[in-house]
């Protein structure tokens, strides 16, 4: 983004830093520049001793889209991993960040930039915030398998299986988030919470941190990632994503988008006008 504004701010705090995801024209889509800045930025504030605490927020409408679709896409499903497994070391670093990481989510959360919320310790969320990975409708998958370890597998089936999104209120009832709060409240919240972890020693944050880390990787958490990311490269050379990509190419993404939900929509009234009728005693 020569000569624009920087796709990621960082605003320093009496707590630490609030990293802002700076692409509010795309709904802060992940792109590959975004990705490397946020996870240079996140190994700029482990290194700072100044910094107690990371927030992650989104500029304008929206938490995050999740990536960019309209980045080219690779042409194999080998180089489709070596794209997302960079995708999945930038999350991961968020994941593994020795200091609080807090998501500071509005608007929209969605795919990737669900992800990327969910590899946050904590999660905040304004009333009215719309959450979910949409993947399965266009062809995709969920990059980055983090929610079967934060909701549990029903949940998760559920949510993965349908694309369907969800409000800030159903996310934080079945544990998505921690909470939820007043649009007007958000910044305010999210600054007392980090204020409040702030306060703990930083020799005690880490290696707690560590140790519920360490609790998923035992429950399978690493070889699951790892598993997802090579399933999620052969997924992403579907008849279904090639499709979804090369009318993104042709026509744009809002096209590809409409294509996508008008597809979705012909199925499910398909299916429901072949439901059999309750008979009449």
């Amino acid at each position: 983004m020569s000569g624009a504004e920087p796709v990621l701010l960082r605003e320093p705090t009496d707590w630490g830093v609030r990293l802002v995801l700076n692409r509010p024209a795309k709904l802060n889509a992940i792109s590959a520049e975004l990705r490397d800045a946020l996870t240079d930025a996140i190994a700029a504030a482990t290194a700072d001793e100044r910094v107690r605490v990371i927030v992650i927020a989104g500029a304008g409408r929206a938490f995050c889209s999740g990536y960019d679709l309209s980045e080219a896409a690779p042409a194999t499903a080998w180089d489709w991993r070596d794209v997302l497994a960079r995708d999945v070391v930038a999350t991961l670093a968020v994941w593994s960040c020795p200091k609080p990481v807090i998501a500071q989510v509005h608007g929209y959360a969605l795919a990737g930039g669900l992800e990327l919320a969910m590899a946050c310790d904590l999660i905040v969320a304004a009333e009215g915030a719309q959450l979910g990975e949409p993947e399965i409708r266009f062809g995709s998958a969920p990059v980055t398998l983090l929610m079967p370890f934060v909701i549990g597998q029903k949940r998760t089936r559920e949510l993965l299986l349908t694309g369907d999104l969800i409000d800030a209120a159903e996310a934080e009832r079945i544990g998505l988030i921690n909470r939820v709060v007043p649009a007007e409240s958000l910044v305010a919240e999210v600054d007392a919470l980090a204020g409040k972890l702030a306060r703990v020693p930083p020799d005690v944050m880490a290696p707690t941190k560590l140790m519920l880390n360490r609790a998923m990787d035992a429950a399978g958490f690493a070889a699951a990632v790892e598993m997802g990311l090579d399933l999620q490269s052969i997924v992403n050379m579907s008849t279904t994503a090639r499709e979804f990509d090369a009318l993104v190419r042709r026509e744009g993404l809002k096209a590809a988008l409409a294509w996508r939900d008008a597809r979705y929509e012909e199925r499910l009234a398909g299916h429901e006008s072949q439901s059999p009728q309750p008979h009449r005693p």
